[in-house]
């Protein structure tokens, strides 16, 4: 039987599936920085403390080891809390908690106590965003063993993704890039509590090269795969990665068996990247099906400018994908009609924000 759906934004679908979750299970409380102020971080949290009262959504003072600190306590007691932060470099202050109690209580305690949280970090960039404001982490804290990653890339993905986050035993880390928040898409109107975190999903299937996409990437490739495709006959494999801890690339290895070719697109740096962990996996299983070496697009190993001169060459965009897929397909087409028209840090002119 097919799930009723509607269209709804990805801010929208965070909102409905948070609300949703809360009357589902009396358990679950939520709150962060900004939860309950004007901007509801971005309506994400919209309508929440008018429904459930202050009880259940709070604000918290600018403290972000006691925020997590206390969120662990109330998981243990058996609470599930949803905490929020708005900038996941912010986040780096609670590390100590994130490292050494939530992700390892499990396993001291035998598997007879669990931490059953869920982290909203927000991502991105724009507008003069910075060093200390625009970072993508994924990979440090996918290393940490007892930690769940997601990395939602579509409004689709989302309602699923973090219903089974915040219903999952173990604490999920999921990271939101704030350029995905006006994106739309059809999601299911209601929440299903049978669902799991799902590894990877496909966007298109193909026979000669397979993309793997996480996050706002998965954007820029759908932009540069749609030229390409409108502007030559190609046969491209598209994957989203949107689990990225417990990490499985048997749909990835499968898929390159199939197309001998893997292009990674990578929105951290690429040193120790979740990316370089694929490309050594496909290597390692699949080294005799590759016609070439896995090519990781990434960001340079150093921290992102604040000037707006300077971050035009550092992120990745749909006419570098588009160059790099003609490179490994050697393709000769001109694609210039990719080239950003008007500001280079905003995803298109349709954009109002979040930035």
């Amino acid at each position: 039987m097919l799930k009723e759906t509607h269209q709804i934004s990805f801010a929208e679908a965070i909102n409905e599936t948070t609300e949703q979750l809360m009357s589902y299970d009396e358990s679950i409380i939520c709150y962060g920085l900004g939860v309950n102020d004007p901007g509801r971080i971005f309506n994400t949290t919209k309508n929440l403390v008018e429904t459930f009262g202050e009880q259940r959504v709070f604000d918290m003072p600018t403290a972000e080891n006691g925020m997590l600190g206390i969120g662990i306590g109330a998981a243990i007691a058996g609470l599930k809390p949803i905490i929020i932060f708005q900038r996941v470099d912010f986040f780096l202050l609670a590390m100590d908690q994130l490292v050494n109690n939530a992700a390892k209580w499990r396993f001291m305690f035998g598997g007879q106590s669990n931490v059953p949280i869920t982290i909203r970090l927000i991502i991105g960039r724009g507008w003069g965003q910075g060093p200390t404001h625009s970072q993508s982490l994924q990979a440090w804290f996918a290393h940490i063993p007892g930690l769940k990653v997601v990395m939602p890339s579509t409004t689709e993905e989302l309602k699923q993704l973090l219903t089974a986050s915040v219903l999952d035993p173990n604490p999920v880390i999921i990271l939101e890039h704030r350029w995905l928040y006006q994106q739309k898409g059809n999601v299911p109107i209601q929440i299903d509590n049978l669902w799991l975190l799902s590894e990877q999903s496909n966007i298109s299937t193909g026979d000669e090269l397979t993309v793997v996409s996480s996050s706002y990437l998965t954007t820029e490739a759908k932009i540069a795969l749609k030229f390409l495709q409108e502007h030559h006959e190609i046969s491209i494999e598209h994957i989203t990665l949107s689990v990225l801890a417990p990490l499985n690339t048997s749909r990835i290895i499968e898929s390159v068996e199939k197309t001998g070719r893997l292009l990674l697109l990578e929105s951290a740096h690429e040193t120790c990247s979740i990316s370089s962990s694929i490309s050594h996996q496909v290597a390692a299983s699949s080294f005799d099906k590759l016609k070439l070496a896995p090519v990781v697009m990434a960001k340079p190993d150093w921290p992102e400018p604040t000037t707006y001169s300077g971050t035009k060459y550092y992120y990745i965009s749909a006419y570098d994908i588009a160059q790099k897929i003609c490179e490994m397909l050697a393709i000769t087409l001109d694609i210039e009609a990719l080239q950003k028209q008007g500001h280079h840090d905003v995803p298109g002119d349709w954009f109002t924000g979040p930035f």
